[in-house]
C-alpha cells in the first residue's frame, strides 16, 4: 500500500479532472474570501457519477433546458418593479469597465430602460489597459460612476499579509470589491444590485443557481471576533498593526440588519439572460469601447479576461501552486463548456501556458508588498501541497496533469 501523501487546504487527496472540461476536484468552491481564519478548509469541485463536474451540467442545463424567453419576462418584472423616472438611480453595476461589467450596465441601460449608478472597488495598480476599457466605460459607455479608493496603506498592508499568511494577495481586492456594493447602495438608497454570473457557472453546487437572488451568506457580517482579513483576525490588526475599525470597515460585509432593512436585493444577470463570456467581450468592444490586450495574457492564451490589475497574473500563479490549476485552466473549462474550443485543444492549451510565471509585474509587484525575492520563493514553495507537487533534481512537477 502506497504511501499516503498530505493533502493541505482541506483538498481531495485523490487528483482528478472532468471528462468535458479540463477542471480538477482540486478547485476550493467560492466562498466569502477566508472571511473566518479557515485557509485550511476547502472542498473540492464536485463531479456526478460520470465524471462530469458541476460547472459542465449547469453549461448543460443552459443549452438544453433553461427557458430564456421566460427568463427575460421575470426579469422585465424585476426592473418594472424598481424603475425610476424622478432622476434618481433605479439600480447598481459594480465592476471595473472589463468585458462583463460593460455588458451589463449598457444592456440594463439601453435595452431595458433602466437608470444604472456603476461603481468601482480600483486595483491595487492599474494597468494602461485596465485603466482605458474603465474610463472608456463611463465616457463612450455613457455611465455615472463612484469609485472608492481604499486607504493605501492599509491595502497593502492587508495584501501582505493576505499572501504570506494564506499564498491569496488578491484577498484585499475581492473583499472590497464584494462588500462596496450593497453600501453604497444603501447610501444611494438603491434597492436592487446586479452581478454578473453566479459563482454556480464556475463550479459552486448547481442549487446555488436556482435562484437569481445572492445568498445573504457572500455580503452579510458575522460576528466580528470571528472576522479575518488576510489570515489576521481584526483584533490582530488593531493591537499588533495599529490599524484601527475605520480602516477596516470598508473591507468587511454589511450587516444584517443593514441588509434587511434597507431592503437591498442582490441579483445575478446571468440567471435572466445567457452569459457567454466571448459573447459579452464582442458586446463591450462594440459598445463601450472595450479593448483587449494587444499581447497573450500570461498564464493563459487569452487577451480579454482580467486585464485590470497588475497583480492580476499573480494571483492566479498561487492558485497554479496551491490547487495546479492556473489561469489557461479557468479559461480552458469556460471555452470548452461554451463550445469555442474541444477538450482536447483544452488539454493542450493548459499544458502549454498554466503555470507560467508573472514575469512583467513580479518586481513591482513583491515592492508593493514589501517582500524580497527570496522570502517570496519561500513561501511559495511553503504553499505546495505534497499531493500535488513533486521534486525531482531540484525541480518542482504536478504529480498529474490533465490529459
Amino acid at each position: 500500500m502506497g504511501r499516503v501523501l498530505e493533502s493541505k487546504y482541506g483538498l481531495p487527496a485523490e487528483v482528478k479532472y472532468c471528462k468535458r472540461c479540463v477542471m480538477s476536484n482540486q478547485r476550493p468552491m467560492s466562498s466569502v474570501e477566508f472571511r473566518h481564519n479557515d485557509k485550511y478548509r476547502h472542498s473540492g469541485l464536485i463531479f456526478d457519477e460520470e465524471g462530469i463536474c458541476d460547472a459542465c451540467r449547469y453549461a448543460e442545463m443552459k443549452d438544453k433546458k433553461v427557458n430564456w424567453k421566460k427568463r427575460e419576462l421575470e426579469l422585465i418584472r424585476l426592473l418594472d418593479e424598481h424603475r425610476r423616472e424622478d432622476g434618481q438611480y433605479d439600480c447598481l453595476v459594480p465592476g471595473s469597465g472589463g468585458k462583463d461589467s460593460g455588458f451589463a450596465a449598457h444592456i440594463l441601460k439601453q435595452k431595458y430602460g433602466m437608470h444604472p449608478l456603476t461603481c468601482t472597488w480600483p486595483p491595487h495598480i492599474y494597468t494602461s489597459i485596465g485603466w482605458k476599457n474603465f474610463t472608456d466605460w463611463i465616457n463612450i459607455g455613457g455611465f455615472d460612476n463612484v469609485s472608492f479608493w481604499p486607504n493605501g496603506r492599509v491595502h497593502r498592508v492587508l495584501t501582505k499579509l493576505a499572501f504570506v499568511n494564506l499564498l491569496h494577495p488578491f484577498q484585499p481586492f475581492i473583499m472590497g470589491q464584494k462588500y462596496l456594493a450593497p453600501k453604497l447602495a444603501k447610501k444611494f438608497g438603491i434597492k436592487l444590485i446586479f452581478y454578473g454570473e453566479n459563482e454556480a457557472e464556475y463550479g459552486n453546487p448547481i442549487a446555488d443557481n436556482t435562484t437569481p437572488i445572492r445568498r445573504n451568506k457572500y455580503y452579510v457580517r458575522d460576528k466580528l471576533k470571528e472576522t479575518y482579513l488576510g489570515g489576521t483576525s481584526v483584533r490582530e490588526l488593531i493591537e499588533q498593526y495599529g490599524l484601527h475599525m475605520n480602516d477596516l470597515d470598508i473591507y468587511l460585509p454589511p450587516t444584517r440588519e443593514d441588509i434587511e432593512k434597507s431592503g437591498i436585493e442582490v441579483h445575478y444577470l446571468g440567471y435572466y439572460v445567457k452569459w457567454t463570456p466571448q459573447e459579452a467581450y464582442y458586446y463591450a468592444v462594440e459598445n463601450t469601447g472595450f479593448e483587449a490586450n494587444p499581447e497573450r495574457t500570461e498564464g493563459t492564451y487569452t487577451k480579454f479576461a482580467s486585464l485590470d490589475d497588475r497583480i492580476d497574473g499573480f494571483h492566479y500563479y498561487t492558485t497554479f501552486i496551491k490547487f495546479g490549476i492556473g489561469r489557461a485552466t479557468y479559461d480552458a473549462s469556460k471555452d470548452i463548456r461554451n463550445h469555442h474550443i474541444t477538450r482536447e485543444e483544452g488539454v493542450a492549451l493548459v499544458r502549454r501556458f498554466d503555470g507560467e510565471f508573472p514575469h512583467k509585474y513580479h518586481r513591482e509587484i513583491l515592492e508593493y508588498m514589501d517582500i524580497s525575492e527570496e522570502y517570496f520563493h519561500e513561501l511559495i514553495d511553503k504553499a505546495r501541497s505534497p499531493h500535488l507537487w513533486d521534486s525531482e533534481d531540484g525541480e518542482w512537477k504536478l504529480r498529474k496533469q490533465v490529459s
